[in-house]
Formats: C-alpha cells, sequence, structure tokens
C-alpha cells in the first residue's frame, strides 16, 4: 500500500485508463480474496445483499472523493480534502484514521503470509547473529524486505505494472482452486445456509472490509491522464475483484470511517448540501449511518473474538 505522506509527490498524470485498474483492483483483491468466502460462510447466502449494498455504498463514496477532488485543482491527497473541509482538525484526523489503517492492513497481511507459508516450508529456520528465528518470523522479514522497495515508488504508472503482477497472482490462484476442485477429485461441497443471523454481525464488518481502499483513490485519481473515467474504474475495482479463500483477517475498523463516513462527511461539509434538506442528503445520511453501524458491528465481533480466545 502506498504511503499517503507520498501521495502528493505525484504531481503528473501519466496512468492510463489501464494503469489505473489495476492499481485499484490491486487495492482491493487481496482484502476480497481473504474476507468475502468466510463473511459469506457466517452470514448465510442472502447476506450477499449486504455485500450489495455496501459495494453501491462506497462505490458511491467513491464519486463523492472525485467531486471534493473536482472542487479545487489543488487538492491531491485525502488528508487535502479533510483540511478543505475542516481545516487543520481535519487534516490531522484524516492523516491519523488513513495511517492506522493502512498500518493495521499492512500488518495483519505480514502475519497472514507469515502463518501460511511457513506452514509450507516449516523449516524454513534463520540464524541472524546467532540469534534463532522461528518460520513464520522468518517470512514476515523476507516477505517485508520484499515489498519495502515497492513504497519507494511514487510514479503511479510504474506502480500499475505491480499492481498488474498481484492481480495476475489472484487469477492463478483462483484457476488452480478451481481445478483442484473439478480435476482433482477434490469436489466442492455446497455448507452455507440461507441465513445465520448470529454471524450477520461478523458478514456486515468483513464485507465492508473488502472496500477499504478510499485512502489511495485522490492519488488514483490525480494519477489520471482522463480523469473523467475516474468512475468506471471505481466500477471495474468494485465489481471485478476475485474472491475466494476462507481466511478470518481483524486489522481493527478504521477503514470503515475512511471508506465511508470521512468522504460523506467532507462533501457535506465541502459542497454545502447539508444546508439543504433533499433526495442527496438523505441517500449520504444513509450512506454514513451504514458506516457508523458497521464501525459498531465490528468493532463489537472484534473484541468478542479477542475475549473468547483469551
Amino acid at each position: 500500500m502506498m504511503d499517503p505522506e507520498n501521495q502528493q509527490l505525484t504531481t503528473t498524470a501519466t496512468s492510463s485508463f489501464l494503469n489505473t485498474c489495476f492499481n485499484g483492483l490491486n487495492a482491493l483483491s487481496g482484502i476480497g480474496i481473504i474476507t468475502v468466502p468466510y463473511a459469506l460462510a457466517a452470514g448465510g447466502w442472502l447476506s450477499l445483499l449486504l455485500l450489495f449494498t455496501i459495494a453501491v455504498s462506497t462505490f458511491y463514496t467513491g464519486l463523492l472523493i472525485k467531486r471534493c477532488m473536482d472542487t479545487d485543482p489543488t487538492l491531491r491527497s485525502y488528508p487535502d480534502i479533510g483540511y478543505r473541509a475542516f481545516g487543520k482538525t481535519g487534516r490531522i484526523i484524516v492523516l491519523i484514521l488513513i495511517n492506522m489503517e493502512l498500518y493495521l492492513v499492512a500488518t495483519g497481511f505480514l502475519i497472514m503470509e507469515g502463518d501460511n507459508l511457513s506452514n509450507l516450508f516449516p523449516q524454513m529456520d534463520l540464524y541472524i547473529f546467532g540469534i534463532h528465528v522461528s518460520s513464520k518470523k522468518s517470512f514476515v522479514i523476507i516477505v517485508a524486505a520484499i515489498i519495502l522497495p515497492t513504497t519507494w515508488l511514487n510514479d503511479m504508472r510504474i506502480l500499475s505494472y505491480l499492481s498488474a503482477s498481484g492481480v495476475l497472482a489472484s487469477l492463478i490462484v483462483l484457476g488452480a482452486i478451481l481445478w483442484v476442485g473439478m480435476f482433482d477429485g477434490v469436489g466442492f461441497e455446497e455448507k452455507c445456509r440461507i441465513i445465520n443471523w448470529n454471524g450477520m454481525p461478523s458478514a456486515i464488518s468483513l464485507y465492508a472490509f473488502c472496500y477499504g481502499a478510499h485512502p489511495v483513490f485522490p492519488t488514483l485519481y490525480t494519477s489520471m491522464r482522463n480523469k473523467h473515467q475516474f468512475s468506471k474504474v471505481l466500477l471495474v475495482t468494485d465489481y471485478a475483484k476475485p474472491s475466494y479463500r476462507q481466511k478470518k483477517l481483524r486489522s481493527g475498523n478504521i477503514h470503515h470511517p475512511a471508506s465511508i463516513i470521512l468522504p460523506s462527511t467532507c462533501y457535506l461539509k465541502i459542497s454545502g448540501t447539508y444546508r439543504v434538506f433533499g433526495l442527496e442528503l438523505v441517500l449520504i445520511g444513509f450512506i454514513v449511518f451504514i458506516g457508523i453501524l458497521v464501525a459498531i458491528m465490528g468493532t463489537y465481533t472484534s473484541l468478542a473474538d479477542i475475549v473468547g480466545k483469551l
């Protein structure tokens, strides 16, 4: 993921529509892969209606970010939007939230990679200056070392090639799973219930976790040569990401304010829509309500899981 402090370094619009789609898909696909299958198993088939509702809501808040950016050509990043809406306080709040989100998500992915790779290669222990490092910790260090140089790039066009490799990797894994299920005698079993009310809080929070790339949307938008195509990018990234792996991941619920609540409140303030009662205000109010509800449920389920494992 990109460092929001470095977002302002991207000053030239060099990315094509395809470049931006790859960057957007790479920002979202990994999260969706991890969360959607578990959320579906937890909430049942009808919980997919919640996934659709959250997808539409976050697509709309992505458009709200675009509208905020269009009001002032000097806006280059998410913190800039917060500053335009609420001054220095808004910038500080946005910076804190998006940095916490990116830190927690990156930490969660590193832990997951360490767990999965150590299961594949359990003998991968290292000795660093005479200190024994277990297989899990070794892979966390190795993956972090591989990924770290990519965070130094600020040209979105170049980053899109790395993003394309991430999207290709997702498709390869998806193809491997389909091949094993269809041709290697494993098969597919339908065990999911129609609806499971007890698992619905987890399903709601995890579905929302799929759409947590809003902090990088301003960078994607400003990097595009043809900014009028940004809404099409949102459509591609929201509805074309594969999701196939059952894995539960908790990295906090900071992304809910960053993806739903912040874009809505900033747009209301910048546009002045909050002054006039109308359909748009009602719609945005409903979306903010969804964001608050998801944040509460996500926090509750996360704390309940933590307490249950103590």
